[in-house]
């Protein structure tokens, strides 16, 4: 799905799991999902492919198919690359949510899907459960820590990680997340990455992708 505008609130996690039923994860392969095609679209994957690591980049795409927002997902670890991480003492989803903004705008992206796109970015470690949030920043969150940490196995089937790892391989990636958390906390001890509680040692035991790594 390409991201579009605003797409309205959503409730947070707990609320939306308590209407999920836990018998039913989610089953498809990645040949059932067509990727978006549009010029903005095209540009940013350009870009995204040029400036991300292959391993991030592959992150990037598992997370479009387990929360089906492009752009957004193409984008939401930007800011996690050296150049952007020692380019600012901003926090990485902040200061990717700013260039995410800027770049989408300047692929031809309307304001309100690059606002969409950048609030999303900005909140997808906003783990906290009280208030609301947008349906893609929800959607967005939901995969990247299953992505990263394995929260939530029941939502997605074993079949459809296996068809996802083996379009887009993981190439080490707890490991190589985890080093990435350190290096910004160890460059900046204020960062919004503090918030979540053993994040780094989170990720290095992310049981539910262990077989894949």
């Amino acid at each position: 799905m390409e991201d579009g505008q605003f797409r309205g609130q959503s409730a947070r996690l707990s609320k939306v799991l308590s209407h999920v039923d836990k018998n039913s994860p989610a089953k498809l392969s990645v040949n059932d999902i067509k990727l978006p095609d549009s010029d903005v679209v095209r540009k940013t994957q350009a870009y995204s492919k040029k400036e991300l690591p292959q391993e991030t980049y592959n992150h990037s795409l598992r997370v479009y198919y387990y929360a089906t927002y492009f752009l957004t997902c193409l984008l939401h670890d930007i800011g996690t690359t050296k150049a952007n991480l020692n380019s600012t003492h901003m926090s990485f989803e902040f200061q990717g949510g700013l260039l995410a903004l800027n770049i989408l705008q300047e692929h031809g992206a309307s304001k309100s899907q690059a606002e969409s796109v950048c609030e999303a970015i900005f909140r997808h470690q906003d783990l906290e459960d009280s208030g609301n949030i947008s349906s893609v920043g929800q959607l967005i969150q939901l995969a990247t820590v299953f992505d990263n940490m394995g929260i939530n196995p029941h939502l997605i089937h074993k079949s459809t990680i296996e068809s996802v790892v083996s379009a887009y391989p993981r190439k080490k990636w707890s490991s190589c997340f985890a080093a990435t958390i350190r290096e910004e906390v160890s460059l900046k001890p204020w960062s919004h990455t503090t918030a979540i509680n053993d994040f780094a040692e989170g990720v290095e035991s992310n049981r539910s992708m262990e077989p894949y790594e």
